[in-house]
């Protein structure tokens, strides 16, 4: 599978629209995987959806005891594969992004799968489909990169632990990787040639808010 998630922060507006359509998912009826978080409610009310990262090598997959978390050919991670889940939540500690939910009622791991059972008959995933401005899209780099003016960023950092993913973010600037640090701020890093001086250009000066979303539901 060619086709990707593009997340545009700029371009969402908060109607959460994309929570609703993932309730639907006949997967996980009822339970949203999707999230919308306010930036900064003290300065702005601006929002951006998050969802799993899919990263190339998942940490969430890597310290589950229980090898409960698959990652398939196409590189989309799978939440936890209930017969395994031991209920540790290693990997909701454990993920950078702080996506994986654990779901107490299930007492299971649960998380965006890029609605595997949609994407895999060539459907787009729920939240691509309805969200109204595109803060959330669904296919190929060729197809959507060019018809954007901000830049798709999928490498991140943090601290040591270096992250690419399958998504891509796309910023309003010319960094090539994004760095956020252990108060999280975000700032964006532009790969360097060998020899050259650093240098930083900071995209977003701010710190993120949690207060939308939890490690349980």
């Amino acid at each position: 599978m060619k086709e990707t998630m593009f997340i545009d922060p700029q371009r969402c507006i908060g109607c959460r629209s994309c929570v609703a359509a993932c309730r639907e998912c006949d997967t996980h009826k009822g339970y949203s995987m999707i999230f919308v978080d306010y930036i900064d409610r003290s300065e702005t009310t601006a929002t951006m959806p998050t969802v799993c990262m899919h990263c190339t090598e998942p940490t969430c997959a890597l310290v589950c005891p229980a090898d409960a978390i698959k990652q398939n050919e196409d590189g989309v991670v799978m939440s936890a594969l209930k017969p395994r889940c031991l209920d540790c939540r290693n990997c909701v500690n454990a993920c950078p992004f702080g996506v994986p939910k654990y779901n107490t009622a299930m007492h299971l791991q649960m998380k965006c799968d890029m609605c595997f059972d949609r994407t895999s008959e060539g459907l787009m995933p729920m939240c691509a489909s309805v969200c109204p401005t595109g803060a959330i899209a669904f296919g190929t780099y060729e197809q959507i990169v060019p018809l954007r003016r901000t830049k798709p960023v999928n490498a991140h950092v943090f601290g040591n632990q270096h992250v690419e993913t399958k998504v891509y973010l796309m910023l309003p600037t010319d960094a090539d990787e994004v760095t956020i640090d252990g108060c999280g701020v975000f700032e964006g890093r532009v790969a360097l040639e060998p020899g050259q001086a650093a240098t930083e250009e900071s995209w977003i000066d701010t710190q993120v808010e949690e207060s939308d979303k939890s490690n349980e539901f």
